[in-house]
């Protein structure tokens, strides 16, 4: 048998002490990373809390690793927390399903889910569907990252789709996935500005006969456009607001003049050729988007179902 060097820090699959870990340690830690407590855990599972906590303290010293740090209002897993359940995540619920069930229970309570409006209808909807086809059911809210989360510490959601990572240490985040913004218009006003072989000769200063179209009247994307990419301030007004979009998108197709998207949004007009891309730099702007989940609140199991779909599908977005 090969001695492992005294540096080597024990991995997944390795533990502190001899043999595997138990099937129902990790069981429990899975139970305690999706909902968030160490109380939502006991109740999903039918165990006492304390039975719970002994238990991770159990495979903590298993594996010679602090899985979750303690907070007042429930827990946050560690990064090898995060490791962990994404090895163990799917042979533990296919051997669940073998032994029963699913976890896709038709009389569960809704899962509150809320975000972005573009976000929520272009990709996360879609990306649920097969979840809702076997039995989970979405209430969804649509908003700004700011009032959602400050709902989401009341308890009105269970996930939050945030623009930004969350202050504070009562809400857990994770990553879900980078949106990179573009600069588009319309095949027509391409043409006529000389395409983005004139912009990226001359720079902006192509585009100062095109409408711009904006989200919002104080120009937020287009504004952090210019400074990521072209290193000066955008000072022209926009020809055309609409607070969606989606919205923008439709304006932008139609020849309403140029903006700056998010490219998961008009990723399929560029392919068809109805936008078209006026610039490609080689560090373009972008944002990263985080599921956020408030702890100890989540005891409904399909919670987690939305929440792992999400994760999984948020690497393709």
């Amino acid at each position: 048998m090969r001695n492992r060097d005294s540096n080597e820090s024990p991995g997944i699959g390795r533990t502190a002490h001899a043999g595997p870990p138990d099937l129902n340690l990790l069981r429990t830690f899975l139970a305690v990373y999706r909902s968030g407590s160490f109380t939502a855990a006991a109740r999903l599972l039918g165990l006492s809390q304390p039975t719970v906590t002994t238990q991770i303290r159990a495979l903590e010293r298993q594996l010679d690793r602090e899985l979750f740090e303690r907070l007042p209002r429930g827990v946050a897993p560690s990064p090898f927390a995060d490791e962990l359940a994404s090895r163990i995540v799917d042979p533990l619920d296919a051997l669940a399903a073998v032994a029963g069930g699913d976890g896709t229970d038709a009389t569960g309570e809704p899962v509150h889910l809320a975000g972005p409006a573009e976000l929520l209808c272009a990709r996360v909807l879609p990306a649920l569907a097969p979840l809702v086809e076997k039995g989970v059911r979405l209430r969804v809210t649509t908003g700004l990252t700011d009032p959602l989360l400050e709902e989401l510490r009341t308890g009105r959601h269970d996930l939050v789709i945030a623009t930004a990572r969350p202050r504070g240490r009562s809400l857990t985040s994770v990553p879900l996935a980078d949106e990179e913004f573009v600069l588009v218009a319309a095949p027509s006003w391409a043409d006529r500005v000389g395409g983005p072989e004139r912009i990226a000769d001359e720079g902006p200063g192509a585009l100062h006969t095109v409408p711009l179209v904006s989200y919002a009247e104080d120009l937020p994307i287009a504004r952090r456009y210019w400074r990521h990419v072209f290193g000066r301030r955008l000072t022209c007004k926009a020809a055309v607001t609409v607070p969606d979009l989606r919205g923008v998108l439709s304006a932008v197709a139609a020849g309403a003049g140029f903006s700056v998207l998010p490219r998961y949004l008009c990723r399929d007009l560029l392919a068809s050729g109805e936008l078209v891309l006026l610039h490609d730099p080689e560090d373009p702007p972008f944002n990263t988007g985080y599921l956020v989940q408030r702890p100890g609140t989540a005891d409904n199991p399909h919670v987690a179902l939305v929440r792992d779909r999400l994760l999984e599908s948020g690497r393709d977005w």
